[in-house]
């Protein structure tokens, strides 16, 4: 996970482009991420994806979907989500993200426009794909990247206000399904954000699979099959994953030993950590700390339990 980091539920932290202003928008392409792939996370924030050039398979909540060149995603508050690559092909993508509380200045225009759209169980995304009847979407997507870019005098003003008129065509297309009865959260969903969760506070202890499955009060097996279907792989990999991305940001923004950083991340041994560092990110722990370049003007971050 980049630029982000966890509250003690799992819902990721989102630091924004200004620390007073809610809004984060930035350019990346996939390959900036271990193996192409973001970590699983959620937040209260709405998350916008716009595919500028390539390929992305995205995850939310188990539903795979396949986007493409110009086609965008909103992803709504409190889903869960992740991008990966497309037969490990690099994508060039674009990331807005806001809090509702942007939309919100006016008391009467949260509660009857915006909280109906992020409290309904049943809006979990919308996709647009390049098709020309998308194509308003598209543009407001575009004018919002192209102002962060600019940045000029109080830019951000009208990336607010193009945000309202993203939202009102979001709520016009949802509004049909806002004025229905919300369904409940899927179990077995719930249970996997419980499970993850408690992955996320206790990675730097010694977890097993039994301590994974009974933070969720099921069985091994269930837990399993959970894993798999929600994020294709086993809990243990998934733990093994948090523990190196945790470990790789030590290493680029510290200067802890790297003993200390493999034992405050869960590893027991060395050996073991520089082994699936290799396997994860295609160099050692040393590799990694010789090619960071490290801001001589920042002090190494503090490591503290139950932090980070």
């Amino acid at each position: 996970m980049t630029d982000a980091d966890l509250m003690q539920d799992a819902s990721e932290i989102v630091f924004y482009d200004h620390p007073d202003i809610p809004v984060y928008i930035k350019e990346s392409d996939l390959s900036e991420y271990p193996d192409m792939k973001a970590l699983c996370h959620w937040h209260e924030d709405i998350e916008m994806i716009h595919i500028i050039g390539g390929e992305m398979n995205y995850q939310i909540n188990g539903s795979s979907i396949l986007l493409k060149e110009e086609d965008c995603i909103v992803i709504n508050s409190r889903q869960m989500h992740y991008g990966y690559s497309y037969f490990h092909h690099d994508c060039r993508f674009a990331c807005i993200r806001f809090h509702p509380k942007l939309l919100g200045a006016n008391p009467m225009i949260y509660k009857n426009f915006v909280e109906p759209f992020i409290e309904n169980t049943g809006i979990k995304y919308l996709y647009f794909d390049k098709n020309v009847k998308n194509r308003p979407v598209r543009e407001l997507f575009v004018h919002i990247l192209s102002l962060k870019s600019g940045q000029e005098d109080a830019y951000e003003l009208e990336v607010i206000g193009t945000l309202l008129k993203l939202w009102r065509i979001l709520f016009r297309q949802c509004k049909t399904m806002i004025q229905q009865e919300t369904t409940p959260d899927d179990s077995d969903l719930a249970l996997q954000k419980k499970m993850v969760s408690y992955i996320y506070e206790h990675y730097r202890d010694t977890v097993t699979l039994e301590e994974i499955a009974a933070s969720a009060n099921i069985s091994r097996s269930k837990c399993c099959i959970i894993f798999k279907q929600y994020l294709q792989q086993s809990p243990v990999d998934f733990l093994n994953r948090y523990r190196l991305e945790r470990s790789r940001l030590l290493l680029e923004n510290t200067e802890f030993h790297i003993t200390q950083i493999a034992f405050s991340c869960g590893f027991n041994h060395l050996s073991y950590f520089s082994r699936l560092f290799l396997r994860e990110f295609g160099c050692t722990p040393t590799e990694f700390r010789r090619q960071c370049l490290v801001c001589e003007t920042e002090e190494p971050m503090e490591f503290c339990p139950g932090s980070l």
